[in-house]
């Protein structure tokens, strides 16, 4: 059996465990855009695609934080107020103290990191349930972030701000968008490559080389083809690919790290980290900090895009969204599965319903009750492979 034939006979193994992957977010999205666009032929287009990947930045920015919790088995519940009070905090900073806009965000994503910290000593100091801690959180956080506020209520950002413009109105140069394409895909042969020979010199099974070069040919097709599609119009948003740049950061940190190693096994069983020497308590910690910077940053973007922060910032159901799309992107509820890249393909489903529903001039209501099946689905899926695994571990 060669190199390829055995990893496609791994594949299909894996699939026969309930190990299927990404494959239900795929097929999802391409459910939801045949749908939509026979619905509606406006939703495939350049322009509404464009604006969808731009939508998708800051809930996934918060959705990201959520698969981070939610790999070592835990819940943040105060996202969304997490990230109200950072766009308060950033908008009277810029506005109403007259402080640089650098000096405003670093604010905000302090306050971010303070409460994580918090988040994660009550956790591991006093044994504190996280979704007790987290729901405690959102209404505390919503109380300071009406207090930041003041009589206010509302803060518009200045236009012309950098910030607002980043946010709004900068894409990249065609040229630009070209190149990162071709770049990501070179990136990602590389890391096959390497992986390939690190697995040969083992002596395990690995792809050849051919089926590389192929899978890294085809995703740098792919990118450019999108790259050319969506420059028809308005382009890639900067906003988008700084997102996309702090998941593939964050991936590499979960699997190419000694903590990204611990946060996995913390996920997969808390004693038996601890008895493997793993700092359990300072790797949750750790995670819960990031969690909430991560929201704070949604907040900002958010803040950025709207160029305005409220009282309703981060309120309504920027919290439900966020937590949906890191489930429906494929991190698990039970802990130790689930990658950063869960939080992209999951805000991208999130933000296409969202996008569809509004094409097709349908109220949020059906938005609310279409996004909770597809977040029902995707918890049962998780349910149903993860007991076909402890059936097939047992057998």
């Amino acid at each position: 059996m060669t190199d390829d034939e055995g990893l496609l006979h791994r594949a299909w193994a894996r699939l026969r465990a309930g190990d299927v992957g990404r494959l239900p977010v795929i097929a999802a999205l391409l459910v939801i855009a045949g749908v939509f666009h026979t619905l509606n032929p406006v939703f495939l287009s350049s322009r509404n695609l464009a604006d969808l990947l731009v939508q998708c930045a800051p809930i996934g920015m918060i959705a990201l934080g959520i698969v981070l919790v939610l790999l070592i088995g835990e819940i943040d519940l105060s996202v969304g107020s997490m990230s109200g009070l950072a766009a308060a905090i950033l908008a009277v900073g810029a506005v109403q103290l007259s402080l640089p806009v650098p000096v405003a965000i670093a604010a905000a994503l302090a306050a971010g990191c303070l409460v994580g910290a918090i988040y994660g000593l009550l956790r591991t100091r006093l044994g504190l349930p996280s979704f007790v801690v987290t729901l405690a959180g959102l209404l505390g956080l919503l109380g300071v972030q009406l207090w930041v506020l003041g009589d206010a209520g509302s803060i518009n950002l200045p236009f012309d701000s950098a910030l607002v413009q980043f946010a709004q109105h900068l894409y990249l140069p065609p040229a630009a968008s070209y190149v990162l394409a071709v770049v990501g895909a070179a990136a990602y042969t590389t890391t096959l490559l390497r992986r390939a020979r690190r697995r040969a010199a083992a002596d395990l099974d690995s792809a050849g080389t051919a089926s590389v070069l192929v899978r890294g040919a085809l995703l740098g097709a792919g990118l450019v083809a999108a790259a050319w599609y969506l420059n028809l119009s308005r382009g890639v948003g900067v906003i988008f690919v700084l997102f996309v740049l702090i998941v593939v950061l964050m991936h590499f940190l979960l699997t190419r790290t000694r903590w990204g190693r611990s946060v996995y096994a913390v996920g997969g069983s808390v004693e038996a980290a601890r008895r493997a020497g793993i700092r359990v308590d300072r790797v949750m910690v750790s995670v819960f900090v990031l969690c909430s910077t991560f929201a704070a940053a949604g907040g900002i973007l958010a803040a950025a895009r709207l160029a305005a922060a409220n009282q309703s910032s981060g309120a309504a159901d920027t919290n439900l969204n966020a937590i949906a799309a890191a489930i429906i992107g494929g991190a698990s509820l039970f802990g130790g599965r689930g990658s950063a890249f869960a939080a992209l393909l999951g805000v991208i489903v999130i933000q296409a319903i969202s996008s569809g529903l509004t094409l097709v001039n349908l109220s949020s209501a059906v938005q609310f009750m279409v996004t909770g099946v597809v977040l029902v689905f995707a918890v049962a899926l998780d349910a149903v492979t993860r007991r076909a695994r402890e059936v097939r571990g047992l057998g």
